[in-house]
């Protein structure tokens, strides 16, 4: 008996620092991109377009579109698409997606940005951001999840506590309960057809 809890005692000071470990990890990558996305908000010396280029290629790396797209459109509706619209599918939400961000941001206003601890929760890692001034606040929570190849990546977002993943599935359900894929597909082709509401705008 005393043998086992000492092995069990011995595996839970093995596992626990890893997982810390991650989360700090995590936390810090998120950190510095979040950061380097806020330094060109702050950047007065460019113009929009080329703000939100570089705004977008700063948090790509962070975000596992594809699955977001899957999650979004959900198991049962995403087996009813065939390749071709899986993949027309994809490159319209992952644009819907850019965009929806990219107008959250324009809320930005100088506001102090902080940061919160990592959070594990179960396998995954939720790192809260607060974007703060005084008379506002925008809380922004990046859920990541391990991908196969061992990378940290963001499958959902909730913006004001809207998560963007459940939103968009409930919105596509909705569409596809009565209408095609092709429908939908023709939906997200329309600019500004289909927008994450929040609290903020």
């Amino acid at each position: 008996m005393r043998l086992l809890i000492s092995s069990f005692i011995m595996i839970l000071m093995l596992v626990t620092p890893v997982a810390a470990n991650e989360a700090d990890a995590v936390r810090k990558m998120a950190s510095e991109r979040i950061n380097t996305v806020i330094n060109h908000l702050r950047d007065q010396a460019i113009d929009k377009e080329t703000r939100n280029s570089l705004v977008i290629k700063a948090i790509k790396p962070l975000f596992d579109f594809s699955q977001m797209a899957k999650l979004s459109m959900g198991k049962t509706n995403w087996l009813r698409m065939n390749k071709a619209q899986r993949a027309e599918f994809n490159d319209l939400f992952v644009k819907r997606l850019e965009e929806s961000y990219l107008e959250k941001l324009d809320l930005y206003n100088d506001e102090e940005v902080i940061v919160e601890e990592a959070e594990s929760v179960k396998t995954r890692i939720h790192v809260l951001t607060r974007l703060v001034s005084d008379s506002n606040k925008i809380e922004m929570l990046y859920k990541f999840y391990k991908s196969r190849g061992g990378q940290w990546l963001v499958y959902d977002v909730e913006i004001m506590g809207v998560s963007i993943v459940q939103t968009y599935r409930s919105q596509f359900a909705g569409i596809l309960e009565n209408q095609s894929v092709e429908d939908l597909l023709k939906k997200l082709r329309q600019a500004g057809s289909m927008k994450i509401e929040t609290d903020n705008g």
